[in-house]
């Protein structure tokens, strides 16, 4: 069977990119994580909203950020075009991710398919295979992000905005003018983040534990192969 390494590096960059991006999936889907935020983080109690009004709010607030409606409301909070806008940001980078995301599964479904079809497979990168590299590469970089936000949320919060919305300011709500903002507290938005740097930690390692097995195996027939 052949190897190709043009194969393995498609292998390793598709597989870190499905497994960013549906970690970062994760969160903006599961709405019941956000539900679960409701009681530990007081939000009745701080805001005087019911549990109904917080998740109507938070609930329509998410329809429009995943491009299910066209109208932009958040229940019964008052809210304004310049926090709108920013909705319309946060919308643009949600479908981006999952479009990432459903492109990255098509693109590990036609490598496969090509692996079979065409009788190849990947080549070894430095004696390991892509899940290997894919795992260590996307781990590593986010093992320093989550310790650089670790030392400072709050900064590292900043920064994330200024990076994904550059020259604006319209993320930094007034809370009289859009009221949503009271119920998504920075609190949960670290939270969002420990879990995503979570998902990615456990999946990474997923990733270079499947690409570390056979590899040793595989050396010692090579091995032997070039004495014979």
């Amino acid at each position: 069977m052949k190897t190709s390494k043009v194969l393995a590096v498609l292998l390793a960059a598709a597989s870190a990119l499905a497994l960013l991006t549906g970690a970062v999936a994760v969160p903006i889907l599961c709405r019941p994580f956000y539900y679960a935020h409701i009681v530990p983080l007081e939000l009745e109690e701080r805001t005087g909203l019911a549990r109904e009004e917080i998740e109507t709010a938070f609930d329509e607030m998410l329809d429009y950020c995943l491009g299910r409606t066209e109208d932009f409301s958040t229940g019964v909070l008052r809210w304004s075009e310049s926090g709108k806008s920013h909705f319309t940001d946060v919308r643009g980078l949600f479908l981006l991710d999952l479009w990432a995301l459903g492109g990255s599964l098509c693109a590990l479904a036609a490598l496969g398919t090509v692996m079979r079809r065409g009788g190849l497979r990947p080549a070894l990168l430095l004696g390991r295979k892509p899940a290997f590299w894919a795992g260590a590469g996307l781990g590593g970089v986010f093992l320093l992000v989550g310790a650089l936000a670790a030392l400072d949320f709050n900064r590292a919060f900043v920064i994330f905005h200024a990076l994904f919305f550059p020259g604006k300011d319209n993320w930094m709500f007034d809370p009289a003018a859009d009221q949503i903002i009271n119920i998504l507290p920075q609190e949960y938005f670290r939270s969002c983040a420990l879990l995503i740097l979570g998902l990615l930690v456990l999946g990474c390692g997923a990733l270079m534990a499947a690409g570390l097995m056979g590899t040793g195996g595989r050396k010692k027939i090579l091995h032997k192969i070039k004495k014979t």
